[in-house]
């Protein structure tokens, strides 16, 4: 193997220096494509692809050199405990202005939605719960929202786009504009 690395090195560090930016790192590189293939030399299957051989191992080490090169700056932490603190707020703001119009469903659907959308229970949980089986539990919640979206139709003119809901405004006098809070 050191005669054959011998006849290639002088190539491989031309190949190699062509393609980095860095001179510094062309030894380091060349070293690291000797180390591999030395450790991996079982896996050539033909003396006579040896040149094409060190040549991959290098345009590898190349890549990997470049990978772990690229900048990157880690977020801090305050940006994503926002996010998520956000999106909790969100949520609950959504759950509280919908609160009202799913405690007026009648109990065999509001309990299943209520313990579905505004506790964030499971579904199998709230069959546990409730004593019935998932697919009984499942369309409950689903008659739940069907039930809750016509009471909220009703009851709210909503306008929407692709990226959700954009406002809210109550129909009736008897409805508040609480139901209408997250639009």
């Amino acid at each position: 193997m050191l005669s054959e690395w011998q006849n290639h090195k002088a190539q491989l560090r031309s190949y190699i220096n062509k393609r980095l930016d860095d001179t510094d790192a062309v030894d380091d590189i060349l070293q690291e494509v000797y180390i591999k293939a030395s450790t991996n030399l079982h896996q050539l299957k033909a003396r006579g692809s040896l040149r094409g051989w060190l040549y991959r191992i290098a345009h590898n080490a190349i890549m990997d050199f470049y990978r772990e090169r690229q900048p990157y700056e880690a977020l801090p932490e305050y940006i994503a405990e926002e996010e998520l603190t956000t999106s909790e707020r969100a949520r609950q703001e959504m759950a509280e202005a919908l609160r009202p119009l799913i405690e007026e469903l009648p109990e065999k659907y509001r309990l299943p939605l209520q313990m579905a959308e505004l506790e964030g229970m499971s579904q199998q949980t709230i069959a546990d719960t409730l004593g019935l089986s998932l697919s009984g539990a499942k369309s409950r919640i689903q008659r739940g929202r069907v039930k809750l979206r016509e009471q909220f139709m009703e009851c709210c003119d909503i306008e929407t786009s692709k990226s959700g809901v954009l406002d809210c405004t109550p129909k009736q006098p008897g409805c508040t504009s609480s139901h209408c809070k997250y639009g």
